[in-house]
């Protein structure tokens, strides 16, 4: 197989695409992609210059190194070009990534080939970027992304502390963290918004723990509180209250 037409099948499995959304991305059909990953075509300057954009290489690189050969090389540059700023590199994870991330978190290769971005205000450390969705962080709002600086020792970590938990049973989940003295090997997790109840885990599902530092919204992204849930609440509450009272009485 020609270099250039390896290279291209190469990429394109690195990034997890199909051969139609390879296609669609740098402009061209997916039959005629087939067609140079099975070398029946040479692919045209124009197609590989786009796929030069896409994964920052040089046509040189595409045309004559074996990129599946070299993915050390590969790779080392594309973390030295994101460590060039001085600020540290935070991968992003959107939530139609989320399923892929369960299963490549711990791989290299794939954290590499997530979007990133930079943080003026975050200096060293380790941090990844998560998206999120539904109403039980509350205040803030679905389709927020949160950054999360990595957890070494959960041991460390304070009761109530915000946290992005990845987990086998779970998945991504965004929830405030405590530990219970009694159960050494489980982990309560609890929503900001009170109309959703608090939950266990296993310390043995959990994968990844990321402590949020940063949240990032949109403006025009207003959280809005279901007035019916809250009323209720606010019965429970009261009831409970009364209990209470009743009990010392």
């Amino acid at each position: 197989m020609a270099i250039s037409n390896q290279n291209l099948k190469y990429l394109r499995k690195l990034r997890g695409w199909t051969q139609e959304e390879f296609a669609q991305k740098i402009g061209i059909k997916r039959s005629l992609l087939g067609a140079y990953e099975e070398e029946r075509a040479e692919p045209r300057i124009d197609v590989l210059e786009v796929v030069c954009d896409i994964f920052k290489l040089t046509l040189d690189e595409v045309l004559r190194k074996d990129l599946s050969d070299n993915k050390g090389n590969y790779l080392a540059k594309r973390r030295a070009i994101k460590l060039a700023s001085g600020r540290p590199d935070i991968p992003f994870v959107p939530v139609k990534a989320a399923a892929g991330y369960l299963a490549g978190y711990a791989d290299p290769e794939f954290v590499d080939e997530l979007n990133t971005f930079t943080l003026p205000m975050l200096s060293g450390g380790n941090y990844r970027a998560f998206e999120i969705v539904g109403d039980s962080m509350l205040p803030t709002p679905s389709g927020s992304v949160i950054v999360g600086e990595k957890v070494d020792k959960l041991d460390d970590l304070k009761n109530n502390t915000a946290c992005i938990v990845i987990s086998k049973s779970e998945g991504i989940v965004y929830k405030r963290v405590q530990r219970n003295g009694r159960q050494k090997n489980k982990m309560t997790l609890v929503s900001d918004n009170p109309v959703f109840h608090p939950y266990t885990v296993n310390l043995d599902d959990i994968l990844e723990m990321w402590q949020a530092q940063v949240v990032i919204s949109r403006t025009d992204n207003v959280s809005r509180w279901n007035m019916n849930q809250l009323t209720e609440l606010v019965s429970d509450l009261k009831e409970q209250v009364s209990s209470l009272k009743k009990r010392m009485n």
